[in-house]
């Protein structure tokens, strides 16, 4: 039993200290006469000899709340005056999840899901569906519709969860695991060959063989078809992998946190319920929206195809250079507006076909002038004047950070996450980081930018540092070079939302 050391104030306002005995008693310092002392120590313990004119007065031990320091005194003026920062989003959705609340958890993550199904990551999907849809014929009805596209759902939202489940408990970043090039190609080249049944160059249908196993139900042309359904919807959960938005982070790092599966798994499969709400409409709105005449749905058809050829080199895009993106996007829309053109067909047929046309002969002129934009392929031809991107300073490593972090010079400092396949990254530089607010706002502000596309051992040092699962992220540290709490920005921001984001490092 250690003993603890208390003081007592003398009578002449000194404090008299007490010093460690080998009994565990205390030892009073030396006092003035008449001055008294404290000793506290263990029952049985021999008290201290006392100086000349000291007493010694035996008191208990401390409990711990007589132990707890007393609240800092409030200091006015302007540091009192400053308001708390306010928790970021990432925040307050960890201290969602860490509450347990699985009836408050679950209706939230659904509605974020819900707003992230208008993203770039979830879009792609719809066509897919959508031609696993049409590829049924003209004979499809709602309820059909319905169970094709919620057996899709269900495969991408499980998968999904799954991926979300073993990235938080491995703690490594789902997002560049997914950007393999492989990965990627190999999905493009699945994209394309689906195309083709959209062409009438085969009939899409699982296997006889294995609608045989598959198939317990009567119908085993249906069950085989729902189970292939199935399988293209755990697939499509690729796409939505590599989307690190604020919701995903914090699941994936409660997951990495508590290891609780049940907690963070729900709130990940929630989500994904979320996003397939538009897929689920597609479902039911399939009887009513698309065309019964075999003539109309030939051209559907068709036109569903160029969307997953579209899909597959929007997926594969990331990690090949800029301008064969733009001749890709040409070959692609100049083809298919020129086959809209050349054959028989009425207005509609041919007003498309000249949107495409024009399209991919803007792609074709934007990157044989020097355009290196596939978003806006003749925006140097305009003469327009265009705000300047942010310029950052690269840094590779963690001992790079620290170093500076460690001499800031008196300004604030922000660290962006950034990767050649993130489109969320590419948002923020062309929509976000050119705002003059937002330029403002980070005039005194060392601007460093991590790319973590080679995902290499330096790269996951960077994200693991922070506990992020891959980009976007950004982290604000104070003048002192000190991380400010609650004050992350995961996942894309507008300009207005990215401001006020700002204001934690005033």
């Amino acid at each position: 039993g250690g003993a603890a050391s208390s003081a007592a104030p003398a009578a002449g306002g000194a404090t008299a200290a007490g010093a460690s005995g080998s009994n565990g008693a205390i030892a009073p310092a030396p006092g003035a006469a008449g001055q008294g002392a404290v000793s506290a120590g263990v029952d049985g313990g021999k008290p201290a000899a006392a100086g000349p004119g000291v007493k010694i007065y035996s008191v208990p031990y401390p409990t711990a709340a007589e132990m707890t320091p007393p609240a800092p005194p409030v200091v006015a003026g302007p540091a009192a005056a400053s308001a708390p920062v306010p928790a970021s989003e990432s925040g307050r959705l960890e201290a969602a999840l860490k509450s347990g609340k699985l009836l408050a958890i679950l209706p939230l993550f659904a509605l974020l899901g819900l707003g992230l199904s208008f993203t770039p990551c979830v879009l792609p999907m719809v066509p897919i569906l959508s031609s696993i849809i049409v590829g049924e014929g003209a004979n499809t009805s709602r309820s059909r519709g319905l169970a094709l596209s919620a057996t899709y759902a269900l495969g991408m939202a499980l998968v999904y969860t799954a991926l979300g489940v073993a990235a938080g408990l491995a703690g490594e970043g789902l997002a560049s695991a997914l950007q393999n090039p492989w990965v990627l190609g190999a999905f493009a080249l699945l994209m394309a060959l689906l195309s083709l049944s959209m062409f009438g160059f085969y009939e899409l249908q699982v296997p006889a063989a294995l609608q045989s196993k598959l198939s317990a139900a009567s119908n085993r042309q249906a069950s085989g078809k729902l189970a292939g359904v199935f399988v293209m919807g755990a697939i499509s959960a690729l796409i939505v992998g590599p989307c690190v938005a604020a919701p995903l982070a914090a699941a994936l790092v409660y997951i990495s946190q508590s290891r609780d599966v049940v907690i963070g798994g729900s709130a990940l499969f929630a989500m994904a319920v979320g996003m397939s709400v538009p897929l689920l409409l597609v479902g039911v709105s399939a009887g009513a929206l698309l065309p019964k005449a075999g003539m109309w749905m030939d051209a559907v058809k068709r036109f569903f195809g160029v969307l997953m050829l579209a899909v597959g080199w929007w997926l594969v895009s990331p990690v090949l250079p800029v301008v064969v993106q733009m001749m890709g996007w040409a070959a692609l829309f100049v083809g298919y507006g020129m086959y809209l053109l050349l054959n028989r067909g009425q207005w509609l047929a041919k007003t498309v076909g000249v949107l495409f046309a024009v399209l991919g002969l803007a792609q074709l002129i934007g990157v044989v002038s020097g355009g290196r934009d596939p978003l806006a392929p003749l925006a140097h031809l305009t003469g327009q004047t265009h705000d300047t991107p942010l310029t950052f300073k690269r840094i590779k490593n963690v001992q790079q950070l620290d170093a500076i972090l460690a001499q800031t010079g008196g300004k604030t400092v922000m660290l962006d996450f950034y990767a050649d396949w993130c489109v969320s990254c590419k948002e923020m530089e062309k929509l976000t980081f050119v705002d003059p607010q937002v330029r403002a706002k980070l005039a005194n502000t060392i601007l460093l930018q991590a790319d973590v596309t080679a995902n290499d051992d330096e790269d996951k040092a960077m994200l693991k540092r922070f506990g992020l699962f891959g980009p976007p992220g950004i982290i604000l540290f104070d003048k002192q070079g000190k991380e400010i709490p609650q004050a992350r920005v995961i996942g894309f921001q507008d300009a207005a939302k990215f401001t006020a984001s700002l204001n934690a490092l005033n």
